[in-house]
C-alpha cells in the first residue's frame, strides 16, 4: 500500500459515494488509475464493503454502550462466540490490559439493554463486566 491508495481509503472512509472523477481530481491522477486502485484494494481484502452512516435523525431511539468484559481463565474463545451470537453487540474486540474483551451495543430502550446485559452477565466464563452507555457522538470513521 503506498500513499494513493491511503489517500483514496481516506477519501472513501468520509464519502463511500465519491466519484472516481472526484477521487482522480482529489489524487492527481487519471480515472483509469484510481478505479484501478480500488479494484485492487477490493480484491486484496483491504476494502471489504462499501457503506453507508446515517445521522443521528434518521436512527431510530436507542440505547448505545460499551460494554468492557473480564473473562475467567482460558475461556475467551468460548465467551467471544456466545457474545458475537447476540444481535445488540454491534463490534467486539479484543483488548489488553484490565479487560479482556469490549463489546459495543445498540439496542432499542433502556430495558431491553437492562436485559441484554443480564443475558451477557449469565455467559459462563464471564467475570465482571463495566457498561457506559454513549450520550452523543461527535465523531466517527478514521
Amino acid at each position: 500500500m503506498d500513499d494513493l491508495d491511503r489517500d483514496l481509503l481516506s477519501a472513501l472512509r468520509h464519502n463511500a459515494r465519491t466519484a472516481v472523477s472526484s477521487l482522480a481530481a482529489m489524487t492527481g491522477v487519471s480515472r483509469a488509475t484510481v478505479s484501478a486502485r480500488i479494484e485492487r484494494l477490493v480484491e486484496t481484502g483491504t476494502i471489504t464493503s462499501f457503506t453507508i452512516r446515517t445521522g443521528h435523525e434518521t436512527r431510530a431511539a436507542g440505547v448505545r454502550a460499551i460494554v468492557m468484559i473480564e473473562v475467567l481463565g482460558r475461556l475467551a474463545d468460548r465467551v467471544a462466540d456466545q457474545l458475537r451470537g447476540l444481535p445488540q453487540v454491534r463490534a467486539l474486540h479484543s483488548t489488553n490490559g484490565k479487560w479482556d474483551f469490549i463489546a459495543e451495543l445498540e439496542d432499542r430502550d433502556l430495558a431491553s439493554f437492562d436485559e441484554t446485559l443480564r443475558r451477557i452477565r449469565l455467559i459462563d466464563g464471564i467475570n465482571t463486566t463495566e457498561s457506559n452507555i454513549l450520550l452523543k457522538t461527535s465523531k466517527t470513521g478514521f
